[in-house]
């Protein structure tokens, strides 16, 4: 079971994915995924969940297998993978929470509470990628420089150098 490519797959994400931040935010982009999924079949098959509707169902399609890509380009922790995560949700979303703000000042007394609630739904859908893409981007800078307990006091430890330095100078050795 050690050498399975699934073990593989998941070790090297486990080492990668450190963070409590990225663990929560890939859980709350699967359930947002899953849930973006009971919706596209409600709609197929003409059931009511709850009012909220894919904003064009073949566009919905699209976007679940574009997201499914993102989720695992995100667990590798590629950058790429957040950037196309905020560009698809970013332009899909994005237009309905700028119709929908403006109908709900323009018609308050009017509105109704299934436009309330697909505004909470693309609003969620902007929050999440921009969540994403920010912890992405402050991951990148400890990618980058890493902190290691266990070496960091030989190499940053400047202050041990110097005594060192002082103590091997006073040293007046002969050699041959």
């Amino acid at each position: 079971m050690k050498h399975s490519y699934l073990y593989l797959f998941y070790k090297g994400d486990v080492e990668q994915m450190k963070n409590f931040s990225t663990w929560i935010l890939v859980m709350f982009m699967v359930m947002f995924w899953i849930l973006r999924i009971i919706v596209a079949v409600c709609y197929q098959m003409h059931w009511d969940f709850s009012g909220i509707e894919p904003l064009n169902q073949q566009m919905e399609i699209v976007l679940l297998f574009v997201v499914l890509v993102c989720i695992i380009l995100i667990i590798k922790r590629k950058l790429i993978g957040g950037l196309l995560y905020l560009l698809a949700y970013g332009i899909y979303f994005g237009v309905d929470v700028a119709n929908n703000v403006q109908n709900v000042i323009n018609a308050i007394e009017s509105a109704d509470i299934n436009l309330y609630i697909n505004l909470f739904m693309s609003i969620i859908g902007i929050i999440l990628p921009i969540a994403v893409m920010l912890d992405l981007l402050m991951d990148r800078n400890r990618k980058n420089h890493p902190k290691d307990k266990k070496t960091d006091w030989f190499y940053t430890n400047e202050k041990f150098d110097r005594q060192l330095d002082e103590r091997a100078d006073k040293n007046n050795y002969r050699t041959l």
